[in-house]
């Protein structure tokens, strides 16, 4: 059938970054696009349109396959669109530095939310941008620090000791294994636990892991103090993709106590040492680890 006698196609069509949507309608691509751009007041050389749900873009060819009523985003030159997922990138960099227009707006949309799985995902999404990560002292973020001994004045200074209390915790745990090891091989065994004791002395029992102020190889965070988990001992990865940042709140802190330090990509010496000591009590070290 001839495109003169087909029934106009209708679209609803917005410009990139924008919510305003409005109605379109036209027997060909150029005219949908000449009443877009007529519209959004946008040049047409260069200009195209990609439907927003996968950003595949309308030709002549696709146009009267293109469902009714389908959702159109118009591009100028330069601009791409790949769908959803562009809208999930534009909705993630909102929120890597919210302001607090952002965070009220959020709020308003929790206090008139019913739907239960709406209210957790906000609630969640709230939880997250609030948290004051870059804080630092206990002055700066006195709820981080509640039930925790008045000496430990700062976040990193306190991650340095619960590494260390966990890696000192693992060393007593293998020097206690020594009566399982038969007599022949004990007096070996004490030996090297007492140079793997005094080489982690020596390294500060590698409290530097949970540091995020520490050196890039020296600790197991990113430099904001995230942590993902490198998943069960026996795995090359995680596929869960869990992560975590103590730094955040009192609640992450107390959650990241539950996950377990296994095994570590980066084996010096003596946590080579350690690691061959740890597997003969049946015990390994520094592979973080989100408990199920």
């Amino acid at each position: 059938m001839s495109a003169v006698l087909r029934k106009p196609k209708t679209f609803k069509l917005r410009s990139l970054h924008s919510e305003k949507k409005f109605g379109v309608a036209g027997r060909s691509c150029e005219e949908v696009l000449r009443k877009g751009c007529q519209r959004l007041q946008l040049p047409i050389p260069g200009s195209r349109l990609c439907l927003y749900e996968d950003g595949t873009e309308l030709t002549g060819d696709y146009f009267w396959s293109a469902p009714d009523n389908s959702e159109l985003v118009l591009l100028t030159a330069g601009q791409n669109w790949q769908g959803f997922v562009s809208d999930i990138s534009r909705f993630l960099s909102v929120f890597q530095e919210p302001h607090a227009g952002v965070i009220q707006a959020a709020r308003q949309l929790l206090w008139d939310e019913r739907a239960p799985l709406r209210q957790k995902l906000l609630a969640d999404l709230l939880g997250t941008v609030s948290e004051n990560i870059a804080a630092e002292t206990r002055a700066e973020d006195p709820p981080w620090f509640e039930g925790l001994e008045s000496r430990f004045r700062s976040k990193s200074g306190y991650l340095r000791y619960s590494c260390e209390s966990r890696i000192r915790s693992y060393l007593r745990e293998v020097t206690s294994g020594a009566s399982l090891v038969g007599a022949e091989a004990r007096e070996e065994y004490l030996r090297l636990v007492g140079s793997m004791q005094q080489k982690l002395q020596a390294a500060q029992y590698n409290s530097s892991y949970f540091d995020r102020g520490a050196k890039a190889g020296r600790r197991l965070c990113t430099p904001e103090g995230w942590f993902s988990c490198q998943g069960p001992f026996d795995v090359d990865d995680c596929t869960s993709r869990h992560s975590i940042n103590p730094y955040s709140n009192r609640e992450s802190r107390v959650l990241f106590s539950t996950w377990n330090l296994d095994h570590v990509q980066i084996l010096m010496a003596q946590q080579k040492m350690l690691l061959l000591l740890l597997l003969l009590s049946r015990f390994s070290h520094a592979r973080l680890c989100a408990t199920p």
